[in-house]
């Protein structure tokens, strides 16, 4: 296991609970001695994002929740450092963020490639300690994010694709019932 840290994926146990985490992939933007930040990259919301921002009147583009906190703001990560100035880079390749006012204008005139672009609505936080004390209670597992895992197509896969990323016996985990109880 690797230590939490920009850039890092935290993939949730096989049987947590906690419907605002369950078998979901945050993909960490920030951690330092404040707290964390991050987004869930297989939870679609169910809105499209034209009709959060009426700006992006394509209702073809997805928007994802990001987590639990200020479920009152958008986010974005994407592929696009030129283009999209002011982005955070959190891994090579992938950026967090940057002006909004030039990302709408791109879209709206089909100049980069909607597949590179992620949108989240709220964001998933921890607290200073917080994310630690979850990581030795065993609540999430993590890997080094790649950009294939955070811009997967089917982020009905990306669990399961995660947990293959860390190989052996954490390759198990992707067919266990969500309760085993009921098995």
């Amino acid at each position: 296991m690797i230590q939490p840290a920009k850039g890092v994926l935290l993939i949730s146990e096989p049987f947590l609970k906690d419907p605002n985490f369950m078998r979901t992939v945050v993909f960490l933007c920030e951690h330092n001695d404040e707290g964390s930040i991050g987004f869930v990259l297989n939870r679609k919301y169910e809105v499209e994002v034209g009709k959060l921002m009426p700006e992006l009147e394509d209702d073809s583009i997805p928007i994802y929740y990001g987590g639990p906190v200020q479920m009152d703001t958008i986010h974005f990560i994407h592929q696009y450092p030129d283009e999209i100035p002011g982005g955070i880079q959190v891994v090579p390749g992938v950026y967090w963020g940057g002006d909004f006012e030039i990302l709408v204008a791109l879209i709206k005139k089909q100049i980069i490639d909607i597949n590179k672009i992620r949108f989240y609505i709220g964001y998933s936080g921890w607290s200073s300690g917080q994310l630690l004390d979850e990581l030795n209670e065993k609540t999430w597992l993590t890997v080094q994010a790649t950009r294939k895992l955070i811009f997967q197509k089917n982020d009905k896969e990306i669990w399961k694709d995660a947990l293959k990323e860390l190989g052996g016996e954490y390759e198990m985990l992707i067919n266990f019932p969500i309760d085993p109880q009921l098995n």
